[in-house]
């Protein structure tokens, strides 16, 4: 059986494909990643994200939005793309919370970064280049394929941390 129509899960989050090109699968694993966080943070106060129930971390559901917001930007913008764009919260980490930055906010930023970098990946190729902009990797070649990947594992690995930290903020735990 295959379809054309998208594949929804009941939480609403894409099904990545299971057929089909390189790039549109790199980029639907990526879309489902970027959901899952989306919907660890879904329902909570700006109190609860807030929260770092994991001690001795001062990991936050905020702090992880703010985190992904800012590699999106590097990876895509900075790297892929060659643009000199500074950072999105300034010289600070992107875990730091900001008294003033509540959720909707930085859930609003991260959708524009996402929104620009889908852009910016339109119509190009997985073997296409951009070069590192940082030491010790400064100027090597990355394929845009490289970085799907590596944006793919970095939500992955931080999606476990939100599964935790959203378990222990109200005991929601799956997707």
């Amino acid at each position: 059986m295959t379809t054309d129509t998208p594949l929804t899960l009941p939480d609403g989050r894409p099904v990545p494909l299971m057929t089909g090109d390189e790039l549109p699968m790199l980029q639907s694993w990526l879309a489902f990643h970027r959901a899952t966080l989306a919907l660890k943070c879904a329902g909570l106060d700006d109190a609860q994200v807030r929260l770092a129930p994991v001690e001795p971390s001062s990991l936050t559901l905020l702090g992880l939005v703010q985190h992904v917001t800012e590699v999106e930007r590097n990876w895509f913008q900075r790297v892929f793309a060659g643009l000199d764009v500074p950072p999105v919260y300034g010289e600070e980490t992107g875990y730091v919370l900001d008294p003033e930055r509540g959720l909707d906010e930085a859930l609003a930023v991260w959708r524009h970064e996402v929104a620009r970098n889908d852009e910016l990946c339109a119509g190009r190729s997985p073997d296409d280049i951009g070069r590192m902009v940082d030491a010790p990797f400064t100027g090597l070649e990355v394929s845009l394929r490289w970085v799907l990947i590596h944006m793919i594992e970095e939500y992955a690995r931080h999606n476990g941390h939100a599964d935790l930290l959203r378990e222990r903020i109200d005991g929601v735990t799956g997707a």
